[in-house]
């Protein structure tokens, strides 16, 4: 596949912030939606600087009267709000879960959900949605069966995680309350857990805890946090990535054709579109130089992952599919010790995604004639498609 005749360019990727578009400059002021100034750096380098040095702190960016960048920003006991020692003992809880190993266990029971999924999606017939039909279950059933979270529970936990994750239609009051409908249930969820123990993610951290390695508190707010966190991001990398590849049927053709490309072209599309579009905010513990102006103690820092990530400095040809391999790594799962635990099995649901779709439908295409066939999500934190239609 050549580099020069694949590429995806900004004004593909549907709609952006505004801010997201200020200027050429490497760090840059800007008014987040919260009306809070947020510093935003758009250069890889300076990004990866952020992203660790311990002069940015995440547990700072999470107290009172700091700048915020929006509203759906994870609670203080959650690891990914923690810094240092603290932030390590937790994530140490979990880590198992997601080895390579793990992973490769994981992958045919992966394939078995979406070749299920797909499997209804043609018995039905053209057009379909493949957010609707693939991209929504698929992650869902995926974390219920890894944490251990009842199947007949994904509609109930998607409505309220939806909630959570918008940060415009929804006002900071409904989502206190769904923030509370969501720890009763995870508390409920535990204590049937510790009942009636099962061979699963929660079962494991319920033993973590009662050996005093992690707080009750500590132990609901993972729960959510590997539920959540692992599920509107998943859900928006599939139908991104579906709807890049569909985007150009001679790039589709050509996958076909070499499904051993297909690894280096996920990640690939992992760093072209990525769901997760800027970093979670961190706030200067004390003045830090950035590429020639001073970030004050107490301001806030988000680093754009979508920039970092097209960096020409870093990236040759920055807009352009390379399935055979950059030198870099991508910022889409962020860096350093907070780097996206679940990145592994975000990867492995969208290679296995991907795979079956060009596996499976030689001529799969957007729907011709179907008013709106694509349509953009609006006012999340993670960007995605709220409708991809496709026929074969």
């Amino acid at each position: 596949m050549s580099p020069t005749r694949y590429g995806i360019g900004l004004e593909g990727l549907g709609p952006l912030p505004g801010f997201m578009a200020h200027g050429e400059e490497a760090v840059v002021p800007v008014a987040a939606p919260t009306g809070d100034m947020v510093w935003l750096v758009r250069d890889y380098e300076l990004g990866r600087l952020v992203l660790t040095d311990r002069r940015f702190s995440r547990a700072e960016a999470v107290k009172p009267h700091v700048p915020k960048f929006n509203d759906a920003q994870p609670v203080p006991d959650s690891m990914m709000s923690m810094d240092g020692a603290e932030h390590a003992r937790l994530r140490r809880v979990v880590t198992g879960a997601f080895t390579g190993r793990r992973m490769a266990a994981l992958a045919p029971s992966i394939e078995r959900m979406a070749d299920e999924r797909l499997d209804r999606m043609v018995e039905a017939g053209p057009p379909a949605d493949l957010v609707e039909e693939l991209a929504l279950p698929l992650p869902r059933a995926v974390l219920c069966s890894l944490l251990g979270v009842p199947a007949q529970d994904g509609d109930r936990f998607r409505d309220l995680v939806e909630v959570l994750f918008d940060i415009t239609a929804s006002t900071p009051k409904e989502k206190s309350r769904r923030r509370v409908e969501l720890v009763d249930y995870m508390a409920g969820l535990l204590e049937r857990k510790r009942e009636r123990p099962e061979d699963d993610l929660l079962t494991a951290m319920i033993r973590v805890h009662d050996q005093g390695e992690m707080s009750m508190a500590e132990l609901v707010t993972m729960g959510l946090t590997l539920l959540m966190a692992g599920y509107e991001t998943t859900v928006g990398q599939i139908g991104l990535s579906a709807f890049a590849l569909l985007s150009d049927p001679d790039a589709y053709e050509e996958l076909r054709g070499r499904p051993e490309a297909l690894p280096g072209a996920v990640e690939e599309f992992l760093r072209l579109t990525p769901a997760t579009p800027v970093s979670f905010t961190r706030v200067a513990v004390e003045p830090v130089p950035l590429d020639g102006v001073t970030i004050a103690a107490g301001e806030a820092v988000v680093v754009s992952l979508l920039h970092g990530n097209r960096d020409g400095k870093v990236f040759a040809e920055p807009e352009h599919l390379v399935p055979e391999g950059r030198d870099a790594v991508h910022l889409t799962f962020g860096h350093g010790v907070h780097r996206c635990l679940g990145a592994p099995l975000a990867k492995l649901q969208v290679q296995i995604v991907l795979e079956r779709l060009l596996r499976r439908f030689p001529a799969l295409r957007l729907a011709a004639g179907q008013p709106e066939p694509v349509v953009w999500k609006d006012g999340l934190l993670t960007r995605g498609l709220s409708r991809l239609l496709v026929e074969w």
